[in-house]
């Protein structure tokens, strides 16, 4: 399996400016380069451009007077950028990505080193056409970066002016987590971050709505900078600084949260949300969005398979909270704004997030074969499968077969 280590970066004046002006430049410069001619190739000539006419042309680009200072860097980052934009054209064409946009000197600035272009010596990162090591801010004093081999390193720097360096090592599977004999089904809400079937209710920390104010601040600091001034830099550093706190919190707390249910839990059961629909919803799309909730299945999906644990991942159309989760009853409508209700058929009170978290976890069990009686396992899906057919559709039809009429 593939591990990375992220790590903060601290070049001199030197490395920076070579980084900042030649490799960061030069690696938009191709990327915009290569789009556009990609762009004109299948809009006028209905051609579409492989990797190796890419590379070609990157080569024949070396070779004119205009670009010739693409030999000043390494050849290998701007290599990298063509594959990547090759990869992020197939990705769109099979409808899985949106259609590759041109980079900006505003935005985040990556390049990407394989092998050939990077060494480790006596514990030191030696990037190629760059004087001297790169001086790192190592944060695992069990791991020794003298005995890693990784097969790329990344160099970024943030909006706000940090750097980093990613390296991304190839290491064995580690050891599972012992059996904990639980199982647990968690209902995503707002109000609640998360709400187990256990009862337990994790509270929403809503990161951005504590720093609203600052950000606020900072941002109409930055409309009234005059562009281009050295002011409106610097105001627009502040407003990174103050997304990246946002930012580094909420990734805290989402990386706490799953560890501690992956370690409390062999089978994990969660609804299959919707995400990039839900936050089209103009009140809530803020609140949507701060709380993670697609990182936090991705945290989820990737630490389950790396230590050992299972998780299911229900339809989206599985009517959670309005089934009884004593009786089955299932009630016609159910208000948002209800959070606790009374089954009219075993008269049970019920939470509307923990009933919903327990009919999740049955749905799961479902899933897994392990219970089969707790719930039909219709319009249940473990993750990567494809949908069932729903339950409505099982139902015996009362309407006789009949000659079809063409």
């Amino acid at each position: 399996m593939r591990t990375a280590y992220k790590c903060r970066v601290y070049p001199d004046p030197e490395q920076a400016a070579v980084f900042n002006r030649s490799l960061f430049g030069y690696v938009r410069l191709v990327w915009n380069k290569a789009l556009a001619d990609r762009h004109a190739a299948f809009f006028q000539r209905g051609e579409r451009t492989s990797y190796k006419q890419a590379d070609a042309a990157l080569t024949a680009w070396k070779r004119t007077g205009e670009l010739a200072f693409l030999s000043e860097v390494s050849s290998v980052p701007l290599q990298q950028t063509l594959r990547h934009q090759h990869t992020a054209f197939g990705n769109f064409f099979a409808k899985r990505a949106r259609y590759p946009r041109f980079k900006s000197r505003d935005g985040k600035q990556l390049a990407h080193y394989t092998r050939s272009a990077f060494r480790i010596k006596d514990g030191q990162v030696f990037m190629a056409k760059t004087a001297g090591p790169l001086r790192l801010a190592w944060s695992w004093p069990g791991v020794d970066l003298a005995t890693l081999d990784p097969t790329m390193v990344i160099i970024s720097r943030d909006t706000d002016g940090r750097w980093y360096a990613t390296l991304a090592v190839d290491t064995d599977q580690p050891a599972p987590f012992n059996p904990a004999g639980h199982e647990i089904g968690i209902d995503l809400g707002i109000k609640d971050f998360a709400v187990t079937s256990d009862g337990d209710r994790i509270a929403n920390p809503r990161h951005l709505e504590r720093k609203t104010c600052n950000l606020a601040r900072y941002q109409r600091r930055l409309a009234r900078a005059k562009k281009g001034s050295a002011n409106r830099r610097k105001a627009k550093t502040k407003v990174a600084v103050a997304h990246r706190k946002v930012r580094d919190a909420r990734r805290d707390f989402l990386h706490k949260t799953s560890t501690a249910l992956i370690r409390s839990a062999d089978t994990i059961v969660i609804e299959d949300l919707a995400v990039a629909n839900m936050v089209r919803n103009r009140k809530l799309s803020r609140v949507i969005s701060d709380a993670g909730w697609a990182e936090f299945r991705f945290q989820l999906a990737y630490k389950s398979a790396r230590y050992g644990r299972h998780l299911i991942v229900i339809d989206r159309w599985y009517p959670s909270s309005k089934t009884c989760s004593t009786c089955g009853h299932l009630l016609p409508k159910l208000d948002l704004s209800t959070r606790a209700w009374t089954c009219p058929a075993c008269r049970t009170r019920h939470d509307r997030d923990i009933n919903a978290a327990k009919n999740i976890l049955a749905a799961g069990r479902a899933v897994a074969g392990e219970q089969p009686g707790d719930a039909c396992g219709a319009d249940v899906r473990q993750q990567g499968f494809a949908l069932l057919q729903s339950a409505v559709k099982q139902e015996a039809s009362g309407a006789t077969q009949r000659i079809p009429v063409l």
